[in-house]
């Protein structure tokens, strides 16, 4: 009977074990427009595997991909309220909640891949680390690369953009800016609906990275890409802090350690899927098109204009803007013979 009994109680206390972890357990619920299946997609499922392993079941990861939870900003609104716990997004999406982070989308600011490296390294843990200030757990910037304006005609001038229906992500300061120095009125559109406006009509014109272009599908429907990048893309997964902040100390390391790594393997591999996907493009006869001198003068002066009136609307930090600058001479000085 005693011996009965043991067993019993014994049971009893596993039981509760198990119950006791279950209870503890933390679920995140991450969405995302970029497609299931995608370099991206891959990583993060693997990371969020590796932390659940890790964590012995205490940490989980639920993906929702394909932009079934709608855009980056519809994403950011259900975080607030708790229906999301985060988001893999855009950085140009979080400039209402922490405008630093996207201030490398600047128009024309980079020559060259170099230049992007030597600031990244400079500047990245700094504004990931303003990120959380304002309530984001970040595990770092993954390359989107440059971006191209892409058409279903071949355009050089500004006034030829201008007559085009040219789309602009939705509350996206650098792209309003920019625009608005061209005296070009776009079709603001999120993400999520890019294809769609591509499809019907609504929109014939947009600017993004070759690997964004072909992972959305948008490629389908243009013709021609303008061969003078505009700017600098990147990408993050952000999670609410206050959900975070909840885990253990040593789940939050293992969470920080795994996903920081998978997004170093992202951001690497991003690089040369960018240089791939710009080839594949002109293997399905999309048209890589030089500006003339006259029009890379022109649109030059386009994004000086929008800097310059980005800096008088104090969208950036000082600091982060003078750091930018800084490093920027550092870099060019560092590649002068």
């Amino acid at each position: 009977m005693d011996m009965n009994m043991g067993r019993i109680f014994l049971a009893a206390i596993a039981l509760l074990l198990l119950g006791s972890s279950v209870a503890n357990a933390r679920a995140f619920k991450i969405a995302t427009v970029s497609p299931d299946g995608t370099f991206w997609m891959q990583e993060m499922r693997a990371a969020a595997e590796n932390i659940k392993e890790k964590t012995q079941g205490r940490v989980e990861f639920k993906f929702y991909p394909g932009g079934v939870m709608g855009s980056d900003e519809s994403v950011l609104r259900k975080i607030r309220i708790g229906q999301l716990q985060g988001g893999a997004v855009t950085a140009g999406s979080m400039t209402s909640i922490a405008p630093d982070i996207a201030i490398y989308e600047l128009p024309y600011l980079f020559e060259s891949l170099d230049q992007v490296d030597y600031v990244r390294s400079k500047m990245d843990a700094e504004l990931i680390s303003e990120l959380e200030k304002k309530g984001f757990i970040s595990f770092g910037l993954a390359e989107g690369g440059f971006s191209y304006m892409m058409s279903d005609e071949s355009l050089q001038s500004v006034a030829e953009v201008g007559s085009k229906k040219v789309w602009l992500p939705s509350n996206h300061d650098v792209g309003e800016a920019v625009f608005s120095s061209a005296d070009i009125s776009p079709v603001p559109l999120p993400l999520s609906d890019v294809l769609t406006g591509l499809q019907t009509g609504l929109i014939d014109t947009i600017i993004a990275p070759p690997i964004g272009a072909i992972a959305l599908q948008w490629h389908t429907k243009i013709n021609y890409v303008m061969d003078e990048p505009l700017t600098y893309f990147s990408a993050l997964l952000v999670i609410d802090k206050k959900a975070f902040n909840k885990l253990k100390d040593e789940d939050r390391e293992i969470v920080r350690s795994i996903m920081s790594d998978a997004f170093k393997r992202i951001n690497d591999q991003n690089r040369k899927d960018n240089t791939a996907a710009k080839q594949a493009l002109m293997n399905q006869g999309i048209k890589f098109v030089r500006l003339t001198p006259d029009a890379a003068k022109e649109w030059r002066q386009v994004g000086d204009k929008a800097i310059k009136m980005l800096e008088k609307q104090n969208k950036y930090s000082d600091k982060a803007y003078n750091d930018l600058m800084k490093y920027m001479d550092e870099s060019k000085q560092a590649q002068s013979p």
